[in-house]
């Protein structure tokens, strides 16, 4: 594959940590370790070199940018660029697929040629996309998981976000992954009729989408708290999380600010 820039985009400037995916990685596939694995976007590799530490021998990464060898973390056979925008085929598949991070750099009439490679190379796809106003560089097309939930559907796919609650209080993953993370399999029986995910923000998130979006946002996002939008899980660890936030602060009342 010919080297390709597609996008404006410099992964010099967001050096992604390998703590992440070596947290991440075990408990997405906490019921099974695929062989073979593709990273759809997967800049310098991060991802597949956590992936090959967990024991996954098989891996691939496509990067719609240059990314030079002595940049790679894994090697350069296992690596390949590729124009993300137009259909791309590797004319193989994996047990899974992981495409992280990357669908909002795409223009919008680019996310369902995106969907189509990724449901043409594996069962069971790991995604992950930024959500409105999350901030960053060159995010073109952000929208919630509902969005992309319904592009799966239409390629016979049911989602389930599960394994974003399994890791939203987990510190040591950077949260935009834990904020937007779902999976998809191929399940033409179920596809449509799973439950709808919720477009939901990590409360680490909040005030760079505030200061993105102006005064307007958070309201909605009370709104969206209040109209019980949240799953239920959330809502249960509401009050201990409150009362944790309360004892680390102190009996004080808060500070009005400037």
């Amino acid at each position: 594959m010919s080297a390709i820039k597609a996008i404006e985009y410099d992964h010099a400037r967001n050096a992604h940590s390998l703590q992440s995916p070596r947290l991440a990685i075990p408990i997405i596939f906490a019921d099974g370790k695929p062989k073979s694995l593709l990273d759809v976007g997967c800049g310098t590799g991060t991802w597949l070199l956590a992936a090959l530490e967990f024991g996954i021998r098989d891996v691939f990464g496509v990067d719609g940018v240059e990314i030079g060898k002595d940049k790679l973390l894994i090697s350069p056979d296992s690596f390949g660029n590729q124009e993300l925008t137009q259909p791309w085929e590797l004319k193989r598949s994996f047990d899974a697929a992981l495409c992280l991070e990357v669908a909002e750099h795409l223009n919008e009439s680019s996310a369902a040629t995106l969907i189509d490679a990724l449901v043409k190379h594996s069962d069971l796809v790991v995604f992950s996309a930024a959500c409105p106003n999350q901030p960053g560089q060159h995010h073109v097309n952000c929208q919630w998981p509902a969005y992309w939930q319904a592009l799966f559907n239409e390629r016979g796919f049911a989602c389930s976000d599960d394994l974003r609650w399994k890791i939203w209080e987990l510190g040591e993953i950077e949260p935009w992954y834990r904020q937007n993370i779902f999976v998809a399999k191929r399940a033409p029986e179920k596809a449509g009729r799973e439950t709808r995910i919720v477009g939901a923000v990590h409360p680490e998130i909040v005030p760079g989408i505030m200061e993105s979006a102006g005064s307007s946002y958070f309201p909605k996002h009370v709104q969206q708290i209040e109209e019980g939008r949240m799953p239920l899980g959330w809502n249960l660890s509401l009050p201990f999380r409150a009362a944790m936030g309360k004892l680390r602060r102190g009996n004080y009342p808060e500070s009005s600010g400037v």
